[in-house]
């Protein structure tokens, strides 16, 4: 399949079609509108793109980190999205991760229930496969996170469980210095 692709997120052209399909339904309500950044983070640690570019490198770690606190720590989109803006502050410091060989799920198998009333339990199905996918860096991720917060929270424990998060979790919500 021809089409467009990301910059630097390396993809093919058929897998950024399923991507934007997932986008296109959130966008298109606010229901699913609060899923997007779960959506956008799962996708994004799927293609981590050229280690050697700064910008993938960046991207992997920020959207890992992300992805982590979503699913150990559920917070409102805005407080998800202030907490990337922190982190932002700090992506310098992130070092090239090794992906998984494979991913477990991926946007194909949730591209086919965009829109529907399952696309929600699908994308929360496939992020926390992806989390587990990337459980050889759950250390340094949340080693990551713990030196640039600024406030405890306390893990919800039921997501902790289910997302296979065990290690302590720090992140900046509310007051963002």
């Amino acid at each position: 399949m021809d089409g467009p692709t990301h910059r630097y997120m390396q993809s093919s052209s058929g897998c950024f079609a399923a991507f934007n399909t997932l986008l296109a339904a959130e966008y298109s309500s606010v229901d699913l509108g609060r899923i997007n950044r779960l959506t956008v983070d799962t996708w994004a640690v799927q293609h981590p793109g050229d280690p050697g570019d700064r910008r993938a490198v960046q991207s992997v770690g920020l959207h890992l980190a992300r992805l982590m606190l979503q699913l150990a720590c559920p917070r409102p989109p805005a407080e998800t999205n202030q907490v990337m803006l922190h982190f932002s502050r700090h992506k310098h410091t992130l070092r090239a991760l090794v992906p998984p060989s494979d991913f477990s799920k991926t946007v194909a198998d949730v591209a086919p229930f965009a829109g529907t009333p399952q696309h929600v339990s699908k994308v929360h199905e496939w992020a926390e496969a992806t989390w587990k996918d990337w459980s050889h860096e759950h250390a340094y991720i949340d080693d990551w996170i713990a030196r640039h917060s600024d406030h405890a929270v306390q893990p919800d424990q039921t997501a902790s469980k289910r997302s296979g998060h065990t290690g302590r979790v720090k992140t900046l919500i509310g007051d963002p210095k």
